[in-house]
């Protein structure tokens, strides 16, 4: 089950990546083709100003997903919602203060980025002005992501990212071919397409069919601070990020001028785009391996990173061989004329190209290691991938080959960054290893003993009745009397018969995941299908409810009952305390 959540996730998740960056891309498309080489490097030049906004929205997005997971890996749907409405409230105000501080500043700010021309300082001072006013959109669209996830929305998520897209080719032709609006109607162009993506996918969350529950009371400054928390670590790794755009462009315009910064400009735009790879496969990581976490599943976390380091990979070197068939012509829908930035950018980006697949394996490690609860080495790694390692390399290969080697500063760092996580893995395991469950990282005592867990994926009845009997079995070698072991084999047969019999689809490819447990006097049943979403236990708690009568006897047993609807998978805890 857990594989087929992760190619179920990968797709959308990859192209809500795309809310930012495909915005910048069509921008940079759009400023390169029809204003020019000078407008072009003011866009990048605003790029440092631009992440800083991305990267608060993305701490908020991480840290969503990393208190979220918690509290639906422990069943807590209260918690959950708590979270939802702090989240929704922290992005307005940060959102709204960063407008009033673009805004009031935008022209020294330019100045600090290094325009350091009244023509290059008005353009880009007008782009962070018209792209500004999208700020409260883009970090609403940001927030909204996990949710949606989680709610099972990934189609919504598909029809916002491309509603965006639309949006902004047809604004950005409107405003080159008609209004005339100059880098402010870029900018603005922008902003308008982040509201409608936010538009789109936050229709989800107005209809009665969301499963997740707005309340000013429900905000609560402990949660905004539990998320900003969770979040620090994508800070991190985004702030390093933002020292590797400065640094580079301050690098570059001595030793190659407005050519070379507009060059780095389409580069870095087309790998950032190709990186939503990268960021989509880290954000099932960290969003799955959180929750699996949090349930001490030792075995559901092993299939995660098998998988997530099997496709980052693969889809990473696919985007390779794309990029190095196709830069040129990638690169003339930014620099249509022939000239020393193309040339730079098309030699740049075929060297570029060579990180993305140790990018992607990066990535998804790093966000496991997050998602687990290894945040000071996720920092560490972070800042070693995106500042200190590639500032190293643009320096010391642009002093041996000028220009054209600060382009290796990426595939150098990502290498270099691969090999210092490998190092910590057999540090660890004292030894070389390639076993994924090594990779993870976790204390041997992690998680239930094999002998004291017992699952299984059930595809029928039949399979559900054999692993009734085998729990049985499996309670009474623990010395629990005939009560406990009848009590767990009815819940099992009542809860897992509902969801065979009335959730299964005739010839469909139906999952039933059942984890049985004992640790510390308890043990918990948790029960996960990927059928039509489900809530017995508000079910069982409606005055005037019909039916349901074997679900009543199951809860009534239990004395605790958790639900939670997420990833378009039920989740039933069903706990008993020993007596």
């Amino acid at each position: 089950m857990i594989r087929k959540l992760v190619r179920q996730m990968m797709t959308a998740q990859i192209l809500s990546a795309l809310t930012v960056s495909l915005c910048l891309l069509i921008d940079n498309i759009m400023v390169g083709r029809y204003m020019g080489e000078r407008a072009l490097a003011a866009y990048g030049l605003a790029n440092p100003v631009l992440l800083v906004i991305g990267a608060v929205g993305s701490m908020m997005s991480a840290g969503v997903q990393v208190a979220c997971s918690k509290s639906l890996g422990r069943g807590d749907q209260r918690e959950t919602n708590a979270g939802y409405s702090s989240a929704i409230a922290a992005a307005a105000v940060l959102s709204a203060g960063f407008v009033l501080l673009v805004a009031l500043f935008r022209r020294p700010l330019a100045r600090l980025m290094g325009a350091d021309s009244p023509a290059l300082l008005a353009d880009t001072s007008q782009y962070m002005a018209g792209f500004i006013i999208g700020a409260p959109g883009s970090m609403g669209a940001l927030i909204l992501v996990p949710f949606l996830q989680m709610a099972g929305q990934s189609n919504l998520l598909i029809v916002a990212v491309l509603g965006m897209t639309v949006a902004d080719v047809g604004l950005d032709l409107l405003n080159v071919l008609v209004f005339h609006g100059g880098m402010f109607g870029m900018g603005l162009a922008s902003s308008i397409s982040y509201y409608v993506a936010m538009l789109i996918g936050g229709s989800y969350f107005l209809s009665k069919k969301c499963v997740f529950k707005f309340s000013v009371k429900q905000v609560r400054f402990r949660k905004i601070a539990e998320m900003a928390a969770g979040g620090v670590p994508t800070v991190v790794s985004l702030a390093s990020t933002l020292v590797m755009v400065f640094s580079v462009n301050k690098l570059l315009l001595p030793v190659g001028g407005a050519a070379a910064v507009a060059a780095y400009t389409v580069m870095n735009t087309l790998i950032n785009a190709c990186n939503c790879i990268s960021t989509g496969s880290g954000g099932v990581a960290l969003t799955l391996s959180g929750i699996l976490y949090n349930e001490e599943d030792r075995t559901g976390l092993k299939t995660l990173i098998g998988s997530m380091l099997r496709y980052s990979a693969a889809l990473g070197l696919i985007a390779t061989a794309l990029l190095l068939a196709f830069a040129r012509p990638c690169v003339e829908l930014f620099i249509p004329n022939p000239g020393e930035s193309q040339t730079l950018a098309i030699r740049g980006l075929r060297i570029f190209s060579l990180s993305l697949a140790p990018c992607a394996v990066n990535y998804a490690l790093k966000n496991c290691w997050l998602g687990t609860g290894r945040v000071a080495l996720m920092e560490i790694v972070s800042v070693l991938e995106n500042a200190v390692l590639t500032v190293l390399s643009a320096f010391i290969f642009s002093r041996i080959m000028g220009v054209g080697g600060v382009w290796f500063l990426l595939v150098t760092a990502e290498i270099l960054t691969l090999m210092f996580m490998l190092g910590c893995v057999w540090r660890k395991k004292h030894g070389v290893t390639w076993r994924a469950e090594d990779f993870l990282l976790l204390s041997d005592r992690f998680g239930v003993p094999p002998e004291d867990r017992l699952e299984a994926d059930i595809r029928d009845m039949e399979g559900l009745m054999a692993f009734s009997r085998e729990a049985d079995a499996f309670c009474r070698a623990h010395g629990h009397d005939h009560r406990t072991a009848g009590h767990l084999a009815l819940c099992i047969e009542e809860m897992g018969g509902n969801i065979v019999t009335h959730g299964f689809r005739p010839g469909g490819n139906n999952h039933l995941f059942i984890r049985l447990q004992y640790s510390d006097g308890r043990w918990t049943l948790r029960f996960r299908d990927d059928c039509r979403a489900f809530d017995p236990v508000s079910h069982v708690s409606e005055d005037g409810a019909e039916g349901g009568v074997g679900i009543r006897l199951a809860m009534r047993v239990a004395d605790e009952a958790r639900y939670t609807y997420s990833m378009n998978l039920n989740n039933l805890t069903l706990v008993f305390i020993e007596s």
